[in-house]
């Protein structure tokens, strides 16, 4: 089976643990990032350009992620599992 969107898999979120998740810091529902969004991210980590709300570089590919409702943070999923920790969330205000 080919892997789409420059060999990143597709992402398996049980939706009874989506529909429990939030954002940690502001308690806002979350929803599965779009593929392009997911795209233009990994096109930033590889420049070497995207970092965390820690101020640290991501160099990790995501294989997807969880967008807060306002749109603002990004956590991502690596091998299906939603990585939810504030320090982790990916400011979007570029990518918006």
């Amino acid at each position: 089976m080919a892997e789409p969107m420059g060999g990143r898999r597709p992402v398996h979120i049980d939706k009874d643990l989506l529909a429990i998740l939030c954002c940690p810091e502001t308690k806002l529902e979350v929803s599965l990032a779009d593929d392009a969004l997911v795209g233009k991210l990994n096109d930033a980590v590889s420049r070497g350009t995207l970092k965390n709300k820690g101020k640290k570089p991501v160099t990790d590919p995501l294989d997807g992620g969880l967008i807060r409702a306002d749109r603002k943070i990004l956590y991502p999923i690596r091998e299906d599992i939603p990585v939810m920790l504030i320090e982790e969330g990916i400011p979007l205000d570029e990518f918006a």
